[in-house]
């Protein structure tokens, strides 16, 4: 059965290869970003029935208009991230205040906007991370963003049931687009501080995505994905 598959965020990295596996799977994907030619060219290079849109999360009141044609939702995604390096010693309040509505505000006027046409049994996914449990200086808001998308998910599966809501938490992904130009005795450290003896990869974390998305069981899940990096 052919889906339809929402990914805010799908233009690059994590988000542009989970569209890729939807896509190769036959199922119908929009991918979003905040440039329309770059929507556009990625939604080419994951290829099959997908198309791009725009619109930028930290201006939540362009994103209506922006998905006004979108349809029916089976699976809505939503991972687009920026990084934020801020600290309350040198607090950037426009930077802080980005962030915050990209993440908490924007991600929800896109559930509001849409949640007539999500399928009742379908499902949304919202990227977390682990700077919610394991802060470095400078995580300041982007450890209370993440901290927030906890909160969100028990407040949505509540509110929209039977509609499942789950996130997930990556550790550092090290073949992502920002880890993988890291230094290699950067990358070293961390490998040694996880339990597996390697760093979770992009396609560990499509994999559990697709797990959270599809599973009719699993909601309400926060997922970690990084190698029981927390234990150490």
């Amino acid at each position: 059965m052919t889906r339809s598959v929402l990914i805010v965020g799908g233009t690059a990295g994590i988000g542009q290869a989970l569209a890729r596996f939807f896509a190769t799977n036959g199922d119908e994907v929009i991918v979003t970003g905040r440039d329309a030619e770059r929507a556009a060219e990625a939604a080419k290079e994951v290829g099959g029935n997908t198309r791009g849109l725009a619109f930028d999360l930290a201006e939540p009141e362009s994103i209506a208009a922006a998905l006004a044609d979108v349809g029916r939702v089976d699976h809505l995604v939503l991972g687009a991230i920026e990084r934020d390096q801020n600290t309350v010693t040198d607090f950037d309040l426009h930077r802080a205040l980005r962030l915050v509505t990209l993440k908490l505000v924007g991600y929800t006027e896109v559930i509001h906007t849409l949640v007539g046409r999500i399928a009742p049994d379908g499902s949304i996914l919202i990227f977390g991370g682990q700077a919610k449990e394991r802060p470095y200086i400078g995580a300041t808001t982007v450890a209370t963003v993440n901290g927030g998308v906890v909160g969100m998910v028990n407040a949505l599966a509540t509110e929209l049931a039977p509609i499942r809501v789950n996130a997930i938490h990556p550790g550092i992904v090290g073949d992502s687009p920002f880890w993988i130009v890291k230094p290699q005795e950067v990358l070293d450290g961390f490998i040694s501080r996880t339990p597996t003896g390697r760093l979770a990869t992009m396609e560990d974390i499509v994999d559990a995505a697709v797990f959270l998305l599809r599973n009719g069981s699993v909601n309400a899940v926060n997922l970690n994905v990084d190698g029981g990096w927390l234990l150490l």
